[in-house]
C-alpha cells in the first residue's frame, strides 16, 4: 500500500477512490489495511449509525433506499454497508434488489457499499465494522448498515448500531418469529412494512403488547415504537425517520449518559472479537506448524479421545500458563 499516512490524510479529505481502495483491501485482508484502519479510528465516533435487519423479503433494501432519499432531501450525508449473501460459486456478493440503491451512486454525499457474507450468520461480516469505521472517518453524517436477514441468528447488528430498526411484514409470521428469535429485544424500532397487506394494523397491534409486556420498570428507558410503511410507495418513512430522531435525541440525553454506554458494549464487543480473531489465527498456525493439529485430527478420527477432550487438552497446554 501507499504511505499509510497519505492515505489517511486522502480519506480524512473525503477522496472516495482512496476510501473504496481501502475498503477493497480490508475485505480481502490485504496487508496494511489494517495501520490505515488504525490511523483513522481517532477520526471516528461521530456519525450516528443505524442497522436495519430482519427476515428476508421484509422489504429491507427498499426501505433503506427510501431512508437515504429522506435523509439526503434533509442534507445529511450517508454511507451505506450492504451485507449480502455469498456467492457460492464466485465468493462474491450476490447484489439482488440492492441494484435499486444505485440511484445514488452518482450522489457525492452517498456511499454504497455492498460486502458478502462469507460464511458469516451474525448479520454481519468480519470487515463490515471496519468499513463503517472507514465511512465515519469521511464524515459521513449518517451510516446504515443492512444486513443480509437470516433469521434468528440476526441479533449481532444491535451490538454496533446505535439505533436498530427491526423490519416485518404482516402474513408470514415474521412477528412471532422475531419474538422467538429475540428480535424484540434488539429493537429500537419496529416496522411492519408492506402495511397495505391484510393484517398489518393486527401485526402492529400483537408487536405492540408484546412490547408491553417486555416494558421495563425504568421510566426513563426507551420505550421501543412501532410503525407501518409501505416503502416501495414511501408511506410512512418519514415518520419513521422522525422515531430515528427522537431515538437520537434520547441517546444524547444528559450529556449523552445512554450513548456512551451503548457504545461501551459495542466496543467491548468489537474489542473481544478482534482478540478472538487474533487468538484463535496464531493459535491454529501454531498448531499446524508443529504437527498437533493433524496429530488431534488423526486422535478424535481413531477414537483415541473426543474432539471435545481434545480440545481442552489444547487450550490447557497452549493457553493456560498457570497449569
Amino acid at each position: 500500500m501507499a504511505d499509510v499516512q497519505q492515505v489517511v490524510d486522502r480519506i480524512l479529505a473525503g477522496d472516495v477512490r482512496a476510501a473504496a481502495r481501502l475498503m477493497r483491501d480490508l475485505d480481502d485482508g490485504v496487508p496494511g489495511a489494517r495501520e490505515v484502519l488504525k490511523g483513522l479510528y481517532p477520526n471516528s465516533g461521530r456519525a450516528h449509525l443505524i442497522g436495519v435487519t430482519g427476515s428476508p423479503g421484509v422489504g429491507k433494501s427498499t426501505l433503506t433506499d427510501r431512508l437515504i432519499q429522506r435523509l439526503r432531501a434533509d442534507g445529511r450525508t450517508v454511507g451505506v454497508v450492504a451485507v449480502d449473501p455469498t456467492s457460492p460459486f464466485s465468493g462474491g456478493a450476490i447484489l439482488g434488489d440492492r441494484i435499486r440503491m444505485q440511484r445514488h451512486a452518482t450522489d457525492p454525499g452517498v456511499f454504497i457499499r455492498s460486502l458478502a457474507t462469507r460464511g458469516h450468520f451474525g448479520g454481519l461480516t468480519a470487515s463490515t465494522r471496519a468499513v463503517l469505521t472507514v465511512l465515519d472517518a469521511m464524515g459521513k453524517d449518517v451510516l446504515l448498515a443492512e444486513t443480509v436477514g437470516v433469521g434468528q441468528d440476526e441479533v449481532e447488528i444491535a451490538a454496533t448500531a446505535d439505533t436498530t430498526i427491526v423490519v416485518t411484514v404482516p402474513g408470514l409470521g415474521d412477528d412471532i418469529q422475531a419474538l422467538k428469535a429475540g428480535l424484540l429485544e434488539v429493537a429500537d424500532l419496529l416496522v411492519v412494512n408492506k402495511a397495505d397487506r391484510e393484517g398489518a394494523d393486527r401485526t402492529r397491534q400483537d408487536l405492540l403488547m408484546m412490547l408491553d409486556m417486555r416494558r421495563g420498570r425504568d421510566p426513563e428507558s426507551w420505550q421501543p415504537r412501532v410503525y407501518l410503511t409501505q416503502a416501495k410507495d414511501d408511506v410512512g418513512v418519514a415518520e419513521l425517520l422522525e422515531g430515528v430522531r427522537e431515538h437520537r435525541e434520547f441517546l444524547h440525553r444528559d450529556q449523552g449518559r445512554a450513548l456512551a454506554a451503548a457504545r461501551r458494549g459495542h466496543v467491548r464487543q468489537e474489542f473481544l472479537e478482534l482478540l478472538k480473531e487474533g487468538v484463535f489465527r496464531r493459535l491454529v498456525r501454531r498448531l499446524d506448524q508443529d504437527g498437533r493439529l493433524e496429530a488431534a485430527v488423526e486422535a478424535i478420527l481413531a477414537r483415541r479421545t473426543d474432539p471435545y477432550s481434545a480440545c481442552e487438552e489444547m487450550i490447557r497446554t497452549c493457553l493456560d500458563r498457570s497449569e
